[in-house]
């Protein structure tokens, strides 16, 4: 990517046979234009903060709207969030933000998804069982984004949310859809309206007999006392079921390709499982699923590194980038799950947008990797890293398919 006054593309594909690492383009940038303009695909441009401490700023600023209506708001090229209808709360500002996600806020505290760790944990286990016993593929292995990785989260968002699992391939077929930046916009509309139907039923169900699940408290507790409507509940059942399953999805898979790949670190987590938890932080920092935002929409003039950001003026942070900011991680293009300040990476944002669910998704994380690791001490790769199908036409990066064996 050459450096010019001219918006370039928004960089999105990892080095040739580096699938782990960002866009190459994103160092060059860090260092020598960490405040620059991109183009889009409608022909507009924004702004592209690639460094750390600026991203941060950006992301902690209520002058950056999440609010997809906002002017100047980076629509184009967005996949699975373009939709203004039903956008639920991380697509709006505050006061509206702040009180439509207290509402579900204690559902996803610490100490409450603590306690679902030994269900997690039983799931897992049940699920690696199955893995043992599957019948091998035709290149000798077991894919394990259908055994276990995909799984595993959508299990545990759909007894979250009163979801029926059995319907887990209905939604997953419609986020994979939705997520995609190669499927035309006319299939991403029908998936859409699919989705907005289904939960739209789910949801008329529910307020016939709520159950003991956060939509049935949604709509005991903030539906019926006339706080939110239906819609509002569809749409909070929208988010938190393809945000709880899909990126979580995703950072299993990767991570444990990783560990496969770096034998030294998987045998050292195996002799410390007390590291896990840091390794965990290290590989949501190393990884940064999130390859094209977040997005904002500046709604005063804001200075960010001597650049004037104007009102009505987009604005994409690149995650990844910060993630890989050698002023803030040391040597970060190298997996260190000793690495002192992992937990400082913004793969789950920064703000008052951060992820609602990053308590659960650390939990996932945890127990999937440490499960793993014990279960599977020689599973391996079932096919040459260039037959993995990576998820570059996704907005959510990860793996298709991770055929596996041992």
């Amino acid at each position: 990517m050459t450096l010019s006054t001219a918006p370039a593309p928004l960089p999105v594909e990892p080095p040739s046979g580096c699938p782990f690492d960002p866009p190459a383009a994103f160092g060059t940038l860090r260092t020598q234009q960490p405040i620059s303009k991109i183009s889009l695909p409608d022909g507009s441009w924004a702004w592209l903060a690639t460094r750390y401490s600026d991203i941060r700023t950006i992301l902690g600023d209520t002058r950056f709207s999440s609010d997809t209506t906002v002017h100047g708001y980076p629509l184009s090229g967005m996949t699975g969030g373009g939709s203004t209808e039903n956008r639920g709360f991380i697509r709006r500002d505050p006061p509206e933000h702040t009180r439509l996600r207290r509402m579900v806020t204690r559902e996803f505290m610490v100490k409450r998804v603590e306690a679902l760790r030994p269900e997690i944990q039983r799931i897992t286990e049940e699920l690696c069982d199955l893995m043992e016993r599957a019948e091998r593929g035709a290149h000798g292995g077991v894919d394990l984004v259908e055994a276990l990785a995909l799984p595993v989260p959508s299990l545990v968002i759909s007894l979250l949310l009163g979801v029926p699992y059995d319907d887990h391939d209905v939604f997953q077929r419609l986020t994979g859809t939705l997520l995609s930046r190669t499927v035309p916009e006319g299939e991403r509309e029908a998936a859409r309206l699919e989705l907005r139907d289904y939960l739209d039923r789910l949801v008329t169900a529910k307020e016939g007999d709520p159950g003991d699940d956060i939509l049935g408290r949604l709509i005991v507790e903030q539906q019926r006392t006339g706080e939110i409507g239906h819609d509002e509940v569809a749409a909070f059942a929208a988010l938190l079921l393809i945000a709880g399953h899909e990126t979580t999805a995703n950072m299993i898979g990767l991570s444990a390709l990783t560990l496969m790949r770096d034998a030294e670190t998987a045998d050292q987590l195996r002799r410390e499982p007390g590291l896990i938890r840091g390794a965990v932080e290290e590989l949501l920092r190393f990884h940064s699923i999130i390859r094209n935002g977040p997005r904002r929409a500046a709604t005063a003039d804001t200075e960010i590194d001597g650049h004037l950001i104007r009102a009505g003026e987009g604005v994409v942070v690149a995650v990844p980038s910060a993630n890989r900011d050698e002023s803030v991680f040391p040597d970060a293009d190298r997996l260190d799950v000793r690495r002192p300040n992992a937990q400082h990476h913004v793969a789950f944002g920064y703000g008052i947008h951060q992820c609602l669910g990053q308590a659960l998704a650390r939990v996932e994380l945890q127990v999937v990797i440490g499960t793993l690791l014990r279960r599977f001490p020689t599973m391996r790769p079932a096919v040459p890293l260039d037959e993995i199908p990576f998820r570059t036409d996704m907005a959510i990066y990860g793996c298709h398919a991770l055929p596996v064996t041992w």
